[in-house]
This record gives structure tokens, C-alpha cells and sequence, in this order.
């Protein structure tokens, strides 16, 4: 019987639903979206692989699948607590209806706005005035996430591949490995590798630098990573 444990590259679909309603607010699965309606031909639905601890989910997600058995389904239940917190009545705010139609924006109920980098959704128009939360949409709701697990990734490249999804959005990476390892070692799961990395992205060296903390943390064989760009 395989589980998993902490740092183990795992592959999985899943489906998240809001428990008062049971609404979908995310799925991996194109099936289930379209079964739903709430399929968006932009979306990639395509089984994730995510490093578990490193919380690219919910980290009470991700704590609850440690221990679970690869090839099996679960269902997992997250209070709002342990999710997206409570709704701060300090995030809800009035804004004069002027200011949205100075940008040319027409208010209206229901309007999802980035103002200055923060994310809100227009609540009522009244009175030239308009309520805008900008609580996290799923805050103070409690959620079910659907997993299955597919399986432990144990290939290299292909962590280093989730990685880069991850953490620098690149999806189109070109991974080479080198084995730095002495001619006399002989335990090839212990070698020390270097990876090159070819993308057309321009990544920058403080994200570089940030990367390379990460990869360290969870593929502790790396040992050097360098980047380069594709022409």
C-alpha cells in the first residue's frame, strides 16, 4: 500500500464545491465542468501534479491528503476557517458611482473589478453610491473538495515541469538533466543532478533565486539549476 507523504510530487483531479449549495468554483475535470455549466474554454482541465505541503492548494487540503493511499478517491470537508477565513466587514465599502464611470465602467450588481491590484465585486448601485466587496469570494464559506489521486510522479523532469506551473506560470520548458554524481557512486537514487531549463521567458533573477529555493526544498537531488532563454 503506497500513501503519501509530505514533499511527494503527486498527480490528482479534483473538483472544489461550495458545501452550502454545493456550487463548483473550480475542477480539473472538463466533464464535470461541462456537466455543471460552468465549463470555460480557456481553462486548462487536465489532471494537476502539485508538490503536497508546498500549498499550491489550500494547505488544510493538502495536510488532509498525507497519509491517503495513491488510486483512490477522497472527499474533503474545509470549514471556512481553515479555507478563505471570514468576510471582514472592513472590505465591504462604499464608492461614489462617478468614479467607476470616470474609468468607463457602468456599475451594475454582480460587476467583478481589480482596483489597484485588489479584487471586488460590486454588490448593490444606489443612490450614486455603490457597495463593493472586496472580500475573497469564497470567504466565509465552507468547502468540499473531491480528489482522486492518480499517482506518486517520480520522474524529475516532470516535477521540475510542475514547478515551473506552479510557481512561475511557464508551461512550455525545455528540461535537460545532467548526473554530477562520481564514477564510483553507486546508489543512483542518491546522484546529484543539475538541470538546465530553456524557456522564452525572461524570468527574473529574484524569482530565479526564489525558484531555486524551492526546487532545493522539495527535489533535494538538484543541486543547480540554470536558466536560460529559447530564441
Amino acid at each position: 500500500m503506497t500513501t503519501i507523504k509530505k514533499h511527494d510530487f503527486v498527480e490528482i483531479e479534483y473538483t472544489g464545491r461550495i458545501k452550502e449549495d454545493n456550487t463548483i468554483f473550480d475542477t480539473s475535470e472538463e466533464k464535470v465542468a461541462k456537466e455543471e455549466r460552468v465549463y470555460d474554454k480557456s481553462a486548462d482541465y487536465s489532471p494537476v501534479i502539485i508538490s503536497v505541503g508546498e500549498n499550491y492548494m489550500l494547505k488544510s487540503l493538502e495536510d488532509q491528503m498525507i497519509g491517503k493511499e495513491i488510486g483512490k478517491e477522497y472527499s474533503f470537508e474545509i470549514d471556512f476557517e481553515n479555507a478563505f477565513g471570514k468576510k471582514d466587514a472592513k472590505l465591504i465599502q462604499l464608492i461614489p458611482t462617478s468614479k467607476f464611470k470616470q474609468e468607463k465602467i457602468e456599475p451594475f450588481p454582480g460587476l467583478q473589478l481589480n482596483i489597484d491590484g485588489v479584487f471586488g465585486i460590486i454588490k448593490t448601485v444606489s443612490g450614486g453610491r455603490c457597495m463593493v466587496d472586496f472580500n475573497h469570494p469564497l470567504a466565509g464559506k465552507d468547502l468540499i473538495y473531491n480528489v482522486k489521486i492518480n499517482k506518486i510522479v517520480e520522474d524529475n523532469k516532470e516535477k521540475i515541469k510542475s514547478l515551473l506551473k506552479m510557481h512561475l506560470k511557464i508551461k512550455d520548458a525545455e528540461i535537460e538533466l545532467k548526473e554530477e554524481s562520481s564514477a564510483t557512486e553507486l546508489n543512483k537514487s542518491s546522484s546529484q543532478l543539475s538541470a538546465e531549463i530553456k524557456s522564452k521567458h525572461n524570468v527574473p533573477k529574484e524569482s530565479i533565486a526564489e525558484f531555486k529555493k524551492i526546487v532545493a526544498k522539495t527535489i533535494p537531488n538538484i543541486k543547480n539549476i540554470d536558466f536560460t532563454v529559447k530564441l
